[in-house]
């Protein structure tokens, strides 16, 4: 399974009459894009603004991030949502980075998060250096929050294509290459290297708490293999409203830093092997289940070494140690991406739960870290949303328009696949 990715680098983003792309600058035609996404008959009305990175501009209550990109071959992006379910991950796919599509809009759960373009809060989103298509969805009076939640997020999906489609008969600026060959062939092609896996648990809690695989819910699926280029092709998409520091919004799975760095290092120092997607449950049957079934899929790959991350924390946490103690049982290495909620005061234990077989601990920050956000010249949405989203409390908002809120209220501010721009400095 190969698959190449065609690159745009986009330089600008502006309105006009006709939706193109010319010399690094991509134009949106902003009625016919309403007028596309209207046909959701969910939706009452939609606006369109755009974000630029550098601009005193607030984007509140952000609800998914997605990455505009279209199939040249091979199927049709976000199968299952804009297409039939077919397996994607092979042919070419065209690629507008440096942009966006973000949805926002009446808050639909309260773990939504904030997007500031300039100022301190852009320091701790990787979203403020990318020009940003907001699409601000308006539901039509009565629908509930599941059917709310699906019509935003297909509007983002939808306006994400629209966009794309753009690039599709032009000829990229850069080509990237991305192999997956089959099991047999994966484990034979580097003999003296440590066969290496990643295990992807997807947000699958419910409540909103959801990410979908082929547009299936993923709290369904059991542990299943899947191609690294799959998923970089729009397989698994978010649904989910967990806090914003750590959603790994629909961008994030296009873009996941571990899977590009297992490619990166494959026939170097380690033998990348394939990805064993999971879910994140709320029962101890399903919890035992899902990681029973992820140790044996790693036992039955031969594997030396996995590399595990989590989505969300506190009942997440439970999936993350017992997928690691289960793995660990079977001889193999795990090494754990999360992020911490420690108390603002970094005092407090950071997980909630824990083992000594977790011995190799990536961490992405304390989302429980304080900062105020300097008031905003533009506000995209709604920013009274502030005192009610997961981070903040009914003071967050202060008069002069500056938020004082906790980090985890900051899209992407503590990525636990490490798409973030937090680092570590050793003193």
């Amino acid at each position: 399974m190969k698959l190449e990715l065609g690159n745009f680098h986009v330089k600008d983003l502006v309105f006009g009459e006709k939706t193109g792309f010319k010399d690094g600058i991509v134009t949106v035609n902003k009625i016919e894009l309403s007028s596309m996404l209207l046909e959701d008959g969910r939706l009452k009305a939609v606006d369109l603004d755009i974000a630029k990175p550098g601009e005193e501009v607030r984007i509140i209550p952000v609800k998914d991030v997605i990455e505009p990109r279209v199939k040249v071959s091979g199927g049709t992006v976000f199968p299952g949502f804009l297409g039939k379910p077919i397996t994607v991950g092979s042919g070419r796919t065209h690629v507008l980075k440096g942009m966006a599509v973000v949805t926002c809009g009446r808050i639909v759960g309260f773990q939504e998060g904030i997007i500031d373009m300039a100022g301190p809060g852009a320091e701790y989103t990787p979203f403020s250096k990318l020009f940003n298509l907001v699409v601000i969805a308006h539901p039509r009076d009565g629908l509930d929050s599941h059917e709310h939640e699906e019509a935003v997020r297909i509007a983002g999906l939808k306006a994400a294509a629209y966009v794309a489609e753009a690039v599709k008969s032009l000829e990229p600026e850069e080509t990237r290459a991305y192999e997956t060959k089959s099991i047999a062939g994966a484990l034979s092609e580097y003999p003296g290297l440590p066969k290496v896996a990643y295990v992807y648990q997807l947000q699958s809690q419910g409540l909103l708490h959801d990410t979908y695989v082929y547009g299936v819910d993923a709290k369904r699926i059991i542990p299943t293999l899947i191609s690294p280029t799959e998923v970089m092709d729009g397989a698994i998409v978010s649904g989910n409203c967990v806090s914003a520091c750590d959603k790994n919004t629909t961008y994030v799975h296009q873009n996941n830093p571990v899977i590009e760095e297992l490619y990166a290092r494959h026939g170097k120092d380690i033998n990348f092997v394939g990805v064993i997607i999971t879910n994140e449950n709320v029962t101890l049957a399903d919890k035992e289940r899902s990681s029973d079934y992820t140790a044996k899929l790693a036992e039955y790959l031969g594997l030396d070494g996995v590399i595990i991350t989590e989505e969300g924390f506190g009942n997440p946490d439970t999936d993350l140690i017992m997928n690691c103690k289960k793995i660990e049982g079977k001889g193999i290495k795990t090494v754990l991406i999360t992020d911490e909620y420690a108390g603002r005061d970094g005092a407090s234990q950071s997980l909630a739960d824990a083992d000594v077989k977790a011995d190799a601990v990536v961490t992405a920050g304390n989302a429980n870290e304080e900062i105020v956000l300097p008031p905003m010249k533009k506000i995209i949405g709604l920013s009274d949303t502030a005192t009610i989203i997961a981070g903040g409390s009914q003071k967050s908002l202060r008069d002069d328009g500056s938020i004082e809120i906790e980090l985890q209220a900051i899209t992407g501010a503590t990525s636990e696949v490490g798409f973030t721009r937090m680092s570590a400095t050793t003193y």
